[in-house]
């Protein structure tokens, strides 16, 4: 499939901000609780978002990605994130749980098939669940591809990234005595997982803000405090660097990649969205994944970063997802005729 330039693409609508119209507390275990919430169309093409972190949690901006006359919008806050519970719990937390819990959502929901769209971790979540539940997939919409290898954490968290933004990097391994900064995400695991709340907080932060500062062109101080709340941080820094120390708990190098499990979604339709730009999971990783999936749609925004707000990147996500979702609703449509 060919390479589309994003910034030629018709400017994204502003749909309106709707509130649910059913919220839901799914138990998916004895102590994970999740928030679930549905807006939109009840009868309208099921799609699923996935957010981002791990550990982010979703916002009602996440709402307005989707026409709320065309979709039934599913949205979720994964364990320990957001309004789900145990707050920032690091136990019983892992990328398998999370691919079990949207299938149990799912389930409890009635839902047969979905559009599922994630960004950033949301994309790696994406893939996961697609590759172990692909007849539940209509179609994929990634932004900001994530593979969840090694390379990619070490090049935000140790040597990469750092180099092209030295200014931010340097509260980041402030916080580390030189001694130990040849493994900055263990050294941050340390003090993320300490006893001392003062210290904790504080790595919580800076974590955040290393991450954030970074996910835009131009570093947009509000955007940044939004993530440096205390709660969004905690959860933010203590479950990225959870699944961080534990290759996102993935087997395999490049998992996700594996030609087997990628036989198992060929069949899907899916858009590969990525920033030019994008520091936090560089452009490598949508390459990466076109090349191993050529029956992909690519769009690259080329003034683009990582955040779906920016320039070219919101225009392309609403393209693909309503295109997607309109191919749903006709043939649906043409179904029931």
């Amino acid at each position: 499939m060919p390479l589309f330039q994003a910034d030629v693409l018709p400017p994204a609508v502003d749909y309106p901000e709707i509130t649910p119209y059913k919220t839901y507390r799914l138990p998916v275990s004895n102590l994970h609780t999740l928030y679930v919430e549905e807006s939109g169309n009840p009868n309208g093409v099921p799609v699923l978002f996935l957010h981002g972190g791990p550990g982010s949690g979703c916002s009602e901006k996440h709402r307005r990605l989707f026409d709320p006359t065309l979709f039934r919008i599913i949205i979720h806050d994964q364990r320990g994130a957001g309004r789900s519970t145990p707050h920032a719990s690091l136990q019983e937390n892992t990328t398998w749980h999370l691919v079990s819990d949207i299938n149990a959502i799912r389930e409890h929901l009635g839902i047969d098939q979905w559009i599922v769209f994630g960004g950033s971790w949301g994309s790696t979540l994406a893939l996961a669940y697609a590759q172990s539940f692909p007849q539940h997939c209509l179609s994929l919409v990634l932004r900001g591809i994530f593979l969840g290898t090694a390379d990619e954490v070490k090049w935000l968290y140790q040597e990469g990234a750092n180099a092209l933004s030295p200014h931010l990097w340097h509260d980041f391994e402030d916080l580390i005595p030189p001694e130990e900064r040849h493994d900055m995400v263990g050294a941050y695991y340390k003090r993320l997982t300490g006893v001392n709340k003062a210290q904790r907080l504080d790595a919580c932060k800076r974590w955040a803000r290393w991450e954030i500062s970074n996910c835009t062109l131009q570093v947009d101080d509000a955007f940044c405090k939004q993530f440096e709340a205390d709660d969004h941080a905690v959860s933010l820094a203590r479950i990225e660097c959870h699944y961080f120390m534990n290759n996102c708990f993935f087997d395999a190098k490049n998992e996700l990649l594996n030609p087997q499990k990628l036989d198992a979604i060929r069949h899907i339709p899916l858009s590969i969205v990525h920033g030019r730009y994008d520091l936090v999971c560089p452009l490598k990783n949508a390459w990466l994944l076109y090349e191993a999936l050529p029956h992909a749609d690519f769009y690259l925004a080329p003034e683009a970063g990582h955040a779906s707000s920016e320039k070219g990147l919101r225009d392309a996500l609403h393209y693909v997802v309503h295109r997607y979702g309109e191919a749903v609703h006709q043939h649906q449509a043409s179904q029931a005729g």
